[in-house]
């Protein structure tokens, strides 16, 4: 990834952004020489688009391709993203937290220092949910990607329950739990970074890649079950402070 490309890509937009921050494969640690690059962010809608008859977007999506690689942003409307951020929505947490920031303002900093409140043990069901959805896929088409997002989410939600905090790199999170990552993830992401659409074939036998993605499931539901994390978001007048304040552009 290149910064300069990445800044310039953001900046080309027609309304201010809050923030924008590399997801995927690059936040998740196992990108491939050609994995494309996935960008996320808040864009903030003027007022005209949001109390008139002409709404604007509240999702804007731009794709594109350069040297060979494709790059992809999506950006929602800062309304849209704190409601999806109180919907327990996971995604959208990992998009605000990635440490891989191309643009950031004041807002961004404040709605990351609200993320805390925004946990809940109920996240779990976004990272089992997520899972299922890609170890079907791996069953299907055998590749390396849908196999690693699999360890990854379920990795990620055992971490969130266990902590409350949010780590979306594989490599991270088989360093913090050595106990439950598989041994061969290593070998799994070297394998992943020579190719974006690699197989498995014959570096791990499918009776263990069954068995680790059954216990890591299992101890994502047991971490669910044993947490600490509240109930429901907590910081929802906060939200709607720093909501109202971003759309009157005071800060």
């Amino acid at each position: 990834m290149e910064p300069d490309r990445l800044k310039a890509a953001v900046a080309d937009q027609p309304d201010p952004l809050v923030f924008a921050t590399v997801s995927g494969a690059h936040l998740y640690g196992f990108p491939s020489e050609d994995s494309d690059v996935d960008l996320r962010g808040i864009h903030v809608l003027p007022l005209a688009e949001l109390v008139g008859l002409h709404e604007g977007e509240h999702t804007r999506a731009r794709t594109w391709q350069a040297d060979g690689v494709e790059y992809d942003l999506v950006t929602h409307d800062v309304g849209k993203f704190v409601r999806l951020l109180l919907r327990r929505n996971g995604y959208v947490l990992e998009q605000l937290l990635s440490p891989l920031i191309v643009h950031t303002t004041p807002a961004h900093a404040e709605l990351v220092a609200l993320a805390p409140g925004l946990v809940t043990r109920h996240h779990a069901h976004h990272y089992a949910g997520f899972a299922r959805t890609q170890s079907r896929l791996f069953d299907r088409n055998g590749e390396l990607k849908p196999l690693l997002y699999t360890f990854r989410v379920l990795l990620t939600g055992i971490h969130l329950m266990r902590t409350g905090l949010v780590i979306a790199d594989l490599r991270q999170l088989a360093d913090l739990h050595p106990t439950i990552a598989p041994a061969y993830l290593d070998d799994l992401t070297a394998a992943k970074r020579a190719a974006e659409h690699g197989a498995v074939h014959e570096l791990v036998a499918p009776d263990t890649i069954r068995a680790d993605i059954e216990r890591l499931q299992g101890a994502l539901d047991d971490a669910h079950q044993a947490s600490t994390l509240a109930d429901r978001p907590l910081g929802h007048d906060a939200l709607h402070d720093l909501l109202v304040k971003v759309r009157l552009a005071e800060l």
